[in-house]
Parts: structure tokens; sequence; C-alpha cells
């Protein structure tokens, strides 16, 4: 297991409630691969540094967490299907 950085813009555009929703399904396609969320920052809405998919802000997310390269993989495939994720990164850690 490796420690990696995962941050995730969602759309401004959705409720508080589907924004948490979006939040939730992520972490748990994590988890459903045996990851560990070690913590989780909500980083509220902050203004884009450019344009992505016509909006111009968006509700960050950043969770620190322990995971195989499968489970970065399978998290990467669903943040790219996800229309409600405009943009995300996964960066790995080290020690």
């Amino acid at each position: 297991m490796r420690n990696y950085e995962v941050m995730f813009v969602v759309k401004p555009t959705l409720e508080d409630e589907a924004t948490l929703k979006v939040l939730a399904n992520m972490k748990k396609v994590l988890e459903d691969m045996k990851a560990v969320i070690k913590s989780e920052k909500n980083m509220g809405r902050r203004e884009l540094a450019y344009e992505v998919k016509g909006f111009k802000n968006g509700n960050y997310f950043l969770l620190e967490v322990e995971a195989t390269p499968e489970a970065v993989s399978e998290f990467d495939r669903v943040a790219n299907i996800n229309e409600d994720v405009i943009r995300h990164i996964v960066v790995r850690v080290e020690e």
C-alpha cells in the first residue's frame, strides 16, 4: 500500500446534498478497493485558474489515502466517467 493525495473538483451547480453524495461515492470507490482514507478535507468553493467544462468555480475536496495502485486506477477511471467531477488529480506521496 502506498500513500496518495487525491484532489477532485465537483461542479458548482450541484446542491450541497448532491455534492456530498458525489464525495461519498468517490470515497466508496476507494474503500471498495480496500484503500484506507486517512483524512478528508472539504476545501469549499474556489475559483478555477481557468475555465473547465464551462465552469469558472468548483467545490474542491482533498483526500489523503493509503491505497494500492489498482485502487488509484479505479478511482481515476470512475472520476473520468462521473459527469459531476470536472477535474481530478492523484499524486503519490513520497515518504
